[in-house]
């Protein structure tokens, strides 16, 4: 038994397929408009990694620099404390903040520079998981409440789940891979790019 759908109906088939036509002034302003997009995406595209690159060693430069000044950085306690109970107390609060300065810094100018990315991003991520250790090691420090309040302290480790993030897209470039502004316009069953360019 056929079941009439109604999708043959001409008023029907008037609203699903509405007219796209826009007047001599709207194509004019659509047209700039996507030509406008098109620059800043391709922009956006090719300079996007560098400036990601960039932020995130100026983030750990900064960062870094000011666990030199004691009583400048406003996680110098909790990261001392982090370290020597990662380190069973062979690593005290005092000599941790200078290792951690000098290793953030580090980090922070290979960045900056271009130089050493795969020591420099791998050194990151292990950095950046010992940071989120205080979440678990120190809770009535990181949290009001566990596990949905942050204290400020808290909220100031959570963000490195960004910098975490900044940094694995950093490191998919490291074999040339690059951003597109445009998708692939070459992907068919069983035909390769490079075969379909010939």
């Amino acid at each position: 038994m056929r079941i009439p759908s109604g999708v043959a109906h001409p008023r029907l088939h008037a609203v699903l397929q509405p007219h796209t036509r826009f007047a001599p002034g709207e194509t004019a302003i659509v047209a700039s408009y996507e030509s406008a997009e098109r620059r800043v995406v391709g922009w956006m595209a090719a300079n996007g990694i560098a400036l990601l690159r960039l932020s995130l060693g100026i983030v750990f430069v900064w960062f870094g620099a000011l666990k030199f000044v004691p009583g400048s950085s406003p996680a110098e306690h909790l990261a001392g404390a982090t370290m020597a109970k990662l380190t069973l107390g062979i690593v005290g609060p005092q000599a941790a903040l200078p290792f951690l300065a000098l290793w953030e810094t580090w980090v922070g100018l290979a960045l900056v520079l271009g130089v050493h990315l795969r020591v420099a991003l791998a050194l990151l991520l292990l950095q950046m998981g010992g940071t989120l250790m205080p979440l678990v090691l120190f809770p009535s420090l990181t949290f009001v409440r566990f596990p949905f309040a942050p204290t400020l302290e808290g909220q100031y480790i959570l963000k490195n789940l960004v910098l975490i993030s900044a940094a694995i897209v950093v490191g998919a470039t490291l074999r040339g891979g690059k951003l597109t502004a445009r998708p692939a316009s070459c992907c068919c069953s069983g035909e390769s790019c490079a075969r379909r360019a010939a």
